[in-house]
């Protein structure tokens, strides 16, 4: 899942967006309102968390800019606006939800994977393929009946790699996805992390690659 945070309070957007990145979401940060709308056009989010007072764009114009795209982010509006007429007000202009600031951060994260799930093109909330069962909102992943113990990275990858199956990821895919805006395109992060996660997978594998095309989850081989 990947998330913009925009924020003025630079403090607070690194903090919400670290916690995030805890959480294993791709996070970018933006804090005024232009360089938001820069990233929008170049990057497409799962979610937007949105403060409302911003420099440059205000924050209720930017949420309708985003609101009029084909293809939309989510829009939660976190703010300290939180009086009954203000929560209206942004879900007039568009928003999906709307949280007030001070805000408990569990709270926040359930927000936004409820937010993610609501997105036209979402998925059901338990993926499953090839003896595969993760749910993302509970943190766990089976194969065939198995806890697997992933990482923070491998549990986003093997999310990422579900929710296309069958379907092909590039590694410039997963790295859009998994990681944000500061990963290096030029390192062999991604082949690292898709090979811890087929080890903590085991046999026989599930994850094939395909070379100059990407990675995909398969039914792996009926066994004699």
């Amino acid at each position: 899942m990947r998330v913009l945070v925009v924020e003025d309070a630079r403090a607070l957007a690194e903090v919400v967006a670290e916690g995030l990145r805890d959480q294993g979401m791709a996070v970018d940060v933006a804090h005024d309102g232009l360089a938001a709308a820069a990233k929008l056009d170049v990057n497409a989010y799962d979610v937007v968390v949105l403060d409302r007072d911003l420099p440059g764009i205000h924050g209720d114009i930017l949420c309708q800019m985003i609101t009029e795209r084909d293809d939309r982010a989510m829009v939660l509006m976190l703010t300290a606006a939180g009086a009954p007429g203000d929560r209206v007000s942004g879900l007039t202009l568009g928003a999906d939800d709307y949280l007030a600031k001070p805000f408990h951060f569990p709270e926040l994260i359930l927000r936004i994977r409820s937010l993610a799930r609501r997105r036209p093109a979402a998925r059901a909330r338990t993926l499953r393929a090839a003896g595969l069962e993760l749910d993302p909102v509970r943190r766990t992943a089976l194969r065939d009946g198995r806890q697997l113990e992933l990482s923070v990275k491998e549990f986003a990858v093997l999310e990422a790699l579900l929710r296309t199956a069958p379907g092909f990821l590039s590694a410039e895919d997963l790295l859009e996805q998994v990681w944000d805006e500061n990963a290096d395109p030029f390192t062999n992060t991604v082949t690292v992390t898709v090979g811890r996660l087929r080890r903590k997978l085991g046999a026989p594998p599930v994850i094939t690659t395909t070379p100059g095309v990407g990675y995909r989850i398969v039914d792996a081989p009926a066994v004699p």
